[in-house]
C-alpha cells in the first residue's frame, strides 16, 4: 500500500520513487568488462588470516559464500564481510536474504551509515520489491543512522508492512523532530487497518508533548482505551509525559491516580511533571508519599527534587533532601553534586556549596561552571574568575554557560584583558555562535568602556534577539551616546517587540539628551502594550518626565502609580536639579508622613535642594535629622553637600572646619565643593589649600581639572590656567567635545562644538550674529570675543563650547513664534552663554530651558530661573561620573567619535569596510 508523507529536504538516490529526488546509480560489474576479477576472487579467498578464521569453524562451508558473509559479521569483520558481498555480486552469485538481514543489522549496530548504504545498494540490484523481514531490517538501520529519506523509500518498496514497519518509521520521524510527519503516519497506519501495539503509542504520544498538541494527545488517549491497552504501564506512563508536557497538569494525575499498577518511571513522570509546570509544592508533597509506599527513587527523581527546592528558594528543605540523599548511593553522583551546588548557590549557601564541590572526586564541566556561576550570582565576581582560573588549570574546557558567567564577572570587574581572552577562546571553539555569548560580550564591552568592540560584536549576530538589542541599547547609553541608543531602538522596533528592560534603557537615554516627545511615544507605547505599570518601568517614565525638566506630567505619573521609596527620590531629585527646596521639603514631609522610611540617596536630594535654594538652616536640619532620627550613616556624598551647602551661602570658615571635623577622610569631592565654592566667593587662600589637597589624591580625572581651571580663571591667574591645561595634555586627558540636543517635532538634532557641517548652518549664524550685533547696541556682553583675552576665550570654549547657542538658534528657526525650546547640554553653560540666552529669551518673548550638567535654567523675559547665581558653577556630579573613564589609558568616547551632523541625526556607524544606517 503506497503511504505519502512529509520526508526530511535531504537528496535522494532513488529516481523510481515518486516525490524522491533523482539518486546514484551502482552499477553492477561484470566478469567480461573486467576478466581480471575471477583470479583476484579466487585468491581472495585463501588469504592467510581468512584463512585462518575458516579453520577455527568447521561448521563453515568455504563452498558457501554466504555462510562465510555472516561469519564474519558475527566477528566483528563488517568490512571484511562487505568486501566479499560485493565480490559475489560481481560474480554473480546468489546471495540470500538471511545474509542482507545479518550485515544490514550489524551496520546498525556499529552504527554504520555509510557501510549500510553500501549493503542497501547490493540489495536495489538483485531485489525490485523488499520482503517483510529484509525492510523491517533496512528501516531499523537507516532510522538507526538518522537517514530518513532511505527510510522513507524502502518503507515504499515493502511488499507487505507490519505494526514494527510503522512503529519504526513513526519513531525515525518523531526523533528526527518530524512531529507532524509522524502523527500523519501514524493516522495513515489506522486506515491501513494495522492496530497499533504497546510500542506504538509511547512514541505518539511523546510526539503529541513534543508539538506540544494536547487535542491530537487526547485522540490518542481514546485510542488506547479502545485498543485495550490501558493497563499497560509504559502507555500510560506515555499518557502521564503527554499530559505534563501540555501543561493539563490535572489530566495526567487523572492518569497517574487510576493506574492499579505503578513503576517508578510513573512516580517520575508524575512528579517532573509536577516541576516542569512550576508546581513545586505538589510535586514534593508526591514525593513524600512515593516514599511512603517505599517506592526507593531513582537518580532522576532526587535530582529532581534537588531542582525543584532551587526552583522553590527553599534552603532548609534542600538541606534535609541533601542528608537523605548523602545516605543513598547516589551521594557521589555527580549530577547529584551539580544540582546540589547550583540549589545552594541560589539560595545564597555558599559555603555548603563550596562544600559540596570541594568533597566531589569528579567534577565535570557543569560543575564548575555551576560554582562559577553561583559566585557571580552572589555578587562575589573575584571569586568567580579565580574559580576559572582553577578550571583552566585543570584542563577543563568550558562550556558556553561558563564562558558567559565569567565574562559577566569580567564586566563587574572591569577585567577588560581577561575578557578579551575569553573573546579569543570562544572564536577558537565556535562558542561565539552562541546568543548568550554574544551577548554577554556585548555587556562585558560596553561596561568596559570600549563600545565599539560591543557593537562590531552586535553587528556580527545573525539572529538578534531582545536581549541583543537590550544590550546595545543600555551600553551605548552609559557610554554617553543616547542619541544612537534611541537609533537602535526604533530600528529594533521594526523587527521585534522590546520588553520592560529595553523601554527602561530608551527612557534613560530620552531623559540623558532631553527627548521629551520620544519619551512620551515610549510612555504611550508602553501603555498600550499593557507594560506600562510592569516593574521599574513606572520609575522610569517619571524619571524621564523629571529629567526632562518637566515636573508636572513627572507628578501625574507619580500620583497615579504605586509608590515605593525609589519613586519619592526620583521626584526629589527633580526638585533638586530645578532648584525648587520648598516643594522639596514639602515633599519630603508627605513621604515621611506616609510611613515611608527615607535613605542614603533620599537625603543627597534633599541636601542639594536645599543648598541650591540657599536653605543652609534647612539642609543642617535635615543632616542632623538624618543621624539622629532616621539612623541614617552620613556617607562622603552627604558630607560633600553639606560643605556645598554652606560654601555656596559664603560661610566658607564654616565649611572648611565642617570638613576638619569630619569623622572620615574627605575625597576629592569635598575638597571639589569647597574649590567651587571658593571661586564663587573669590576666596583665593583657601582655594589654594583646596586645589592642593584634590592634586595629591586625583591626577587622572578631568573634571577636577576643569574645576581648577575655572578658579584660577576666576581669579584672572591665567598663567595657572595654561599651565593646567598643559597637565592634562601630557596626561593624555581630554574634555568631551560639547555637544547640545534640540528636539523639533519629535526628532532629536545634536550640535557639536566647532561643526559647520549642519545643512542650516548659514541660517543658524546670520539668527546668531543678529542677536550678537543687538546685543553690542544695548551695550550686553555675548560672543566670545567681547571683552575678553584669548586665554579666557579657549577656557570657555574647552568647558562650555556655546552649542547650545547653535541648538536655540536651529528651535527658532524650525518652530512657530511662541512655542517654548528645550535644550539639552553635556557640558556646563558659561557666563557668555547664560547672558546671551537670557537676551535672546526677552527678544523673541519665548520659554528657553536649557539643562546643563548641573542645572535646569528656565529662561523667560530675560531672567533665569537661577537666578544668575549658579549658571557658570561647575558641576561636581559630573565630576564622580567622568571620574573612571577618562584616565590616561582609556581611550575617548561619546560624541568624539561623530564630528559632523550628518553622522549624528543618521547615527551612522563605519565598522571596517561596512556602515549600518540607522535613521533616528
Amino acid at each position: 500500500m503506497a503511504v505519502t508523507a512529509k520526508t526530511p529536504q535531504n537528496p535522494s538516490r532513488h529516481p523510481h520513487l515518486p516525490n524522491i529526488l533523482p539518486s546514484k546509480t551502482h552499477k553492477l560489474k561484470t566478469l567480461k568488462k573486467f576478466p581480471h576479477l575471477l583470479k583476484n576472487h579466487q585468491f581472495s579467498l585463501r588469504k592467510p588470516h581468512e584463512a585462518a578464521v575458516l579453520s577455527t569453524a568447521s561448521s563453515i562451508d568455504i563452498r558457501d559464500p554466504n555462510s562465510l558473509i555472516r561469519h564474519l559479521c558475527f566477528h566483528g569483520q563488517l568490512r571484511q564481510a562487505l568486501k566479499h558481498l560485493e565480490s559475489v555480486q560481481e560474480l554473480r552469485i546468489p546471495v540470500e536474504e538471511e545474509t542482507y538481514i545479518a550485515l544490514v543489522s550489524h551496520c546498525e549496530w556499529q552504527r554504520e551509515g555509510e557501510l549500510g548504504f553500501r549493503v542497501y545498494t547490493c540489495v536495489l540490484s538483485e531485489h525490485a520489491r523488499f520482503g517483510i523481514r529484509l525492510g523491517n531490517a533496512l528501516l531499523s538501520m537507516f532510522v538507526k543512522v538518522t537517514n530518513l529519506v532511505d527510510a522513507w523509500f524502502v518503507f515504499g518498496k515493502m511488499e507487505e508492512r507490519n505494526v514494527f514497519s510503522w512503529n519504526v518509521l513513526v519513531g525515525g520521524y518523531a526523533k528526527g523532530g518530524y512531529f507532524d510527519e509522524a502523527l500523519n503516519l501514524y493516522h495513515r497506519m489506522l486506515w491501513a487497518g494495522v492496530k497499533p501495539d504497546v510500542y506504538t503509542f509511547p512514541c505518539i504520544l511523546r510526539t503529541c508533548g513534543g508539538v506540544p498538541d494536547l487535542g491530537r494527545g487526547r485522540e490518542v488517549h481514546v485510542h488506547v482505551i479502545r485498543h485495550g491497552l490501558g493497563c499497560e504501564v509504559d502507555v500510560v506512563n506515555a499518557l502521564i509525559t503527554m499530559y505534563v508536557k501540555c501543561g493539563d497538569v490535572g489530566s495526567a494525575r487523572l492518569v497517574f491516580d487510576g493506574m492499579t499498577k505503578r513503576d517508578r518511571i510513573s512516580w517520575n513522570a508524575m512528579i517532573s511533571g509536577y516541576f516542569e509546570n512550576g508546581m513545586c509544592r505538589e510535586g514534593l508533597e508526591l514525593f513524600f508519599t512515593m516514599r511512603e509506599v517505599s517506592v526507593v527513587p531513582n537518580l532522576m527523581t532526587m535530582t529532581s527534587v534537588i531542582s525543584a527546592c532551587e526552583l522553590l528558594g527553599d534552603g532548609r528543605l534542600g538541606r534535609v533532601v541533601h542528608g537523605y540523599v548523602a545516605r543513598t548511593e547516589f551521594g557521589v553522583d555527580v549530577s547529584v553534586g551539580n544540582s546540589l551546588i547550583k540549589l545552594y548557590s541560589s539560595v545564597g549557601y555558599l559555603e555548603e556549596a563550596e562544600m559540596v564541590f570541594s568533597r566531589m572526586e569528579h567534577k565535570d564541566v557543569v560543575s564548575w561552571t555551576a560554582m562559577i556561576s553561583g559566585y557571580e550570582e552572589n555578587g562575589l565576581p573575584k571569586k568567580a574568575v579565580e574559580t576559572y582560573i582553577r578550571m583552566e588549570l585543570e584542563g577543563v574546557m568550558p562550556d558556553e554557560v561558563a564562558i558567559v558567567s565569567v565574562l559577566s564577572a569580567c564586566a563587574s570587574l572591569g577585567f577588560l584583558d581577561m575578557g578579551i581572552k575569553l573573546h579569543e577562546l570562544a572564536k577558537r571553539n565556535g562558542l561565539v555562535s552562541y546568543i548568550i555569548v554574544a551577548n554577554a560580550l556585548i555587556d562585558l564591552y560596553s561596561k568596559c568602556k570600549c563600545i565599539d568592540k560591543a557593537l562590531e560584536v552586535f553587528l556580527r549576530i545573525p539572529r538578534k534577539d531582545v536581549i541583543s538589542w537590550t544590550s546595545i541599547i543600555i551600553g551605548l547609553r552609559i557610554n554617553n551616546r543616547s542619541l544612537e541608543a534611541l537609533a537602535f531602538f526604533r530600528q529594533m522596533k521594526l523587527s521585534l517587540n522590546p520588553n520592560y528592560v529595553t523601554l527602561v534603557a530608551a527612557l534613560s537615554a530620552c531623559g540623558r539628551i532631553g527627548a521629551l516627545m520620544c519619551g512620551k511615544e515610549i510612555h504611550a507605547h508602553a501603555l498600550r502594550m499593557g507594560s506600562g505599570f510592569d516593574g521599574i518601568l513606572p520609575n522610569a517614565i517619571l524619571d524621564m518626565y523629571a529629567r526632562c525638566g518637566r515636573m508636572g506630567p513627572a507628578s501625574n505619573v507619580f500620583n497615579t502609580h504605586k509608590r515605593d521609596i525609589f519613586s519619592w527620590n526620583i521626584l526629589l531629585m527633580g526638585y533638586s536639579q530645578q532648584g525648587q527646596g520648598l516643594l522639596a521639603a514639602e515633599l519630603f514631609d508627605r513621604m515621611t508622613k506616609s510611613g515611608v522610611e527615607p535613605e542614603e540617596i533620599t537625603f543627597i536630594n534633599l541636601l542639594r535642594a536645599c543648598s541650591r535654594s540657599g536653605m543652609v538652616t534647612e539642609g543642617l536640619e535635615y543632616f542632623y535629622r538624618m543621624k539622629h532620627k532616621y539612623c541614617v550613616v552620613p556617607n562622603l556624598k552627604h558630607y560633600a553637600c553639606v560643605v556645598d551647602l554652606l560654601g555656596r551661602a559664603g560661610q566658607l570658615n564654616d565649611a572648611y572646619e565642617f570638613i576638619q571635623q569630619m569623622p572620615m577622610d574627605p575625597d576629592p569631592a569635598i575638597w571639589g565643593a569647597l574649590l567651587n565654592s571658593c571661586r564663587i566667593h573669590r576666596q583665593s587662600e583657601l582655594g589654594q589649600i583646596a586645589a592642593q589637597h584634590i592634586l595629591e589624591m586625583d591626577e587622572l580625572s578631568v573634571g577636577y581639572y576643569t574645576l581648577l581651571c575655572n578658579f584660577y580663571g576666576g581669579d584672572g591667574r591665567w598663567d595657572e590656567v595654561a599651565r593646567f591645561r598643559k597637565m592634562m595634555r601630557d596626561k593624555g586627558l581630554t574634555v568631551d567635545p560639547a555637544c547640545s540636543w534640540v528636539e523639533v517635532k519629535g526628532t532629536v538634532h545634536a550640535f557639536l562644538s566647532g561643526d559647520d557641517s549642519h545643512p542650516q548652518i548659514q541660517k543658524i549664524n546670520a539668527v546668531l550674529e543678529g542677536f550678537y550685533e543687538k546685543m553690542k547696541e544695548t551695550g550686553g556682553v555675548g560672543t566670545e570675543s567681547s571683552s575678553r583675552n584669548g586665554v579666557e576665550d579657549s577656557k570657555a570654549e574647552v568647558f562650555c563650547g556655546h552649542s547650545e547657542r547653535k541648538a536655540i538658534a536651529f528651535g527658532l528657526i524650525n518652530t512657530v513664534p511662541g512655542m517654548p525650546i528645550s535644550v539639552t547640554k553635556n557640558l556646563y553653560m558659561c557666563e557668555s552663554c547664560h547672558n546671551t540666552v537670557k537676551f535672546i529669551s526677552k527678544v523673541v518673548r519665548r520659554e528657553i530651558s536649557v539643562r546643563d550638567t548641573e542645572n535646569f535654567h528656565n529662561f523667560k523675559d530675560g531672567v533665569c530661573s537661577c537666578g544668575d547665581e549658579a549658571s557658570w558653577k561647575t558641576q561636581l556630579d559630573e565630576i564622580e561620573l567622568v571620574k573612571t573613564y577618562q584616565q590616561k589609558q582609556e581611550r575617548k568616547i561619546g560624541f568624539l567619535d561623530f564630528p559632523t551632523w550628518e553622522v549624528l541625526n543618521k547615527t551612522v556607524i563605519n565598522w571596517g569596510n561596512k556602515t549600518v544606517i540607522s535613521w533616528g
